[in-house]
Order: C-alpha cells, then structure tokens, then sequence
C-alpha cells in the first residue's frame, strides 16, 4: 500500500514524462485503485501487458525522482513551510500561504 501511495505522489510531478499509454495505465492502477485485471479488460490487452506497463512507468518515475528529486524536494519544502508557520506573525503568513499556492500550481 505505501508504494501505492509513493507512486501516486510520482505520478503527480512526473506523468507528463511518461506516454499516454502509460499515463493512462498508471491512473487507472495507482489513482483509481483498479486491478491489473480490471485495468486489462477496460483496456482490451493482457494482464501481463498492463502488469510490465506498470513496472515499467513505475521504474521509468523512479529514474526521474533520482534525477531531479522534485517529490522529496517538494516534502522537504513543505516541511519547512510548517514549521515557519508556526513561528511567522500575520505578514509573513501570508507570505507563506502565496508561496503554497505557487507550489500547488495556483
């Protein structure tokens, strides 16, 4: 369940990364919650075929992760951003929340 959840939070920053197919697949598997199975009937191909799509992607978003660290970068950023909160008076705050609205794409 955790690398469900790990991978999800991949796909978020690196799914423009991966082909449509894959974006698609991946989606389904770890957004959506769906079985292989399920994912190969909705699909029309083998099991097999949405099971190395997915290893596939899923390495292929590790790669990028190892690379260009934008995930942990973003946890780690986020962590910082709590612990001003808890220090900063309203002015910075409100600094504060403009620069989450910029990294959640606002």
């Amino acid at each position: 369940m955790r690398d469900k959840i790990y991978f999800n939070n991949l796909l978020d920053f690196y799914e423009a990364l991966l082909t449509d197919k894959q974006r698609n697949i991946c989606d389904l598997y770890y957004r959506h919650d769906l079985s292989l199975q399920e994912i190969a009937e909705n699909e029309g191909i083998s099991r097999a075929a949405i099971h190395d799509t997915i290893k596939r992607s899923s390495e292929e978003m590790l790669n990028y992760e190892n690379k260009l660290h934008l995930f942990d970068n973003n946890e780690r950023r986020n962590d910082l951003y709590d612990q001003m909160i808890n220090i900063a008076d309203e002015d910075m705050l409100y600094l504060i929340k403009k620069c989450l609205e910029i990294d959640k794409g606002g």
